[in-house]
């Protein structure tokens, strides 16, 4: 692995201990982290009130490149995974399920950015 890869390595796990002390901080409850399944890897999964947060952590260097990151596959696999996991743990089952992105920046504040995307939003995108 090169010392650039390695390094991009290092700042996303940096990002997700971020995101995890800030949704704590925030008073979201952390069921999983890193959490597999057949369909991909979720990064967190959270839950604030009614509902279930399936949060993906994106640490680039601004705003808009780590908006850009989160591809169409990556919401396809992330909402995949995601049914898997909730599959998993059935006792959740009547919590609202939402999609979150959550930004890491050097030197910036992060940004939590609550229900991101919706499932349906692929039909918007085909058209």
């Amino acid at each position: 692995m090169s010392r650039a890869r390695r390094s991009a390595e290092a700042f996303g796990r940096w990002a997700e201990r971020l995101a995890q002390v800030w949704l704590i901080a925030k008073g979201y409850s952390l069921l999983d982290r890193r959490a597999v399944t057949a369909a991909g890897e979720i990064d967190l999964v959270a839950r604030r009130g009614e509902y279930l947060a399936f949060i993906e952590v994106k640490a680039r260097p601004d705003l808009e490149r780590a908006r850009a990151a989160l591809t169409y596959r990556q919401r396809l696999r992330i909402e995949r995974a995601a049914s898997l996991w909730r599959a998993r743990h059935q006792r959740f089952g009547d919590l609202h399920m939402r999609y979150d992105l959550f930004l890491v920046m050097p030197w910036r504040l992060p940004v939590h950015e609550r229900a991101a995307w919706f499932p349906d939003d692929r039909v918007r995108d085909l058209l």
